[in-house]
């Protein structure tokens, strides 16, 4: 009987236990999760040109934050229209800052290399957590005042009536 009673005890104990840290797993995600019309996280990369960027260095601009991955292939079909874009709107007041999570250099700047693109590229292999991102191509719309306007969690075609309206809107 005291046997019975301890088994049950443990079982209880344990369910507990998992309880307890499945929360805080999903607690930790949740929390860093960045969604529309949050605060974008505050952040300092420097960029392949060798200029050091950081959130407010916009200044009044829009800034079309994308993480992306050389091995990601939504990634590397929206690179062209990702660059069409970019120099669309490079003198409407958009700036496109793409991050890539890429660990191998080599293969980074192969990607770079290939593709050629129009926008400000650079590799940091941490900044992505800061903002919850864990599945490439993520972009992330941020305003003069650091709010994250638009989110986009998947690869898009930049140049599609839909996606320009969005961000034509947000320039008026």
């Amino acid at each position: 009987m005291k046997k019975t009673r301890v088994d049950r005890f443990l079982q209880v104990g344990i369910v507990l236990l998992l309880v307890a840290f499945v929360y805080s797993i999903y607690a930790g995600i949740h929390e860093r999760v960045v969604a529309q019309g949050d605060q974008a996280p505050a952040f300092r990369i420097t960029a392949d040109n060798g200029r050091t960027v950081t959130l407010p260095d916009f200044g009044g601009k829009l800034l079309v934050l994308n993480f992306w991955a050389s091995w990601c292939p939504p990634c590397v079909e929206e690179t062209p229209s990702l660059s069409r874009f970019a120099s669309e709107y490079a003198n409407r007041g958009v700036v496109v800052l793409a991050v890539s999570v890429d660990h191998d250099a080599n293969t980074y700047r192969a990607f770079l290399d290939k593709y050629k693109p129009a926008f400000f590229t650079a590799r940091d292999l941490s900044l992505h957590e800061q903002y919850g991102t864990f599945m490439y191509p993520e972009t992330y719309v941020i305003d003069a005042k650091g709010k994250v306007v638009l989110k986009i969690p998947e690869g898009a075609d930049w140049t599609d009536a839909k996606v320009t309206q969005a961000i034509d809107s947000l320039l008026l």
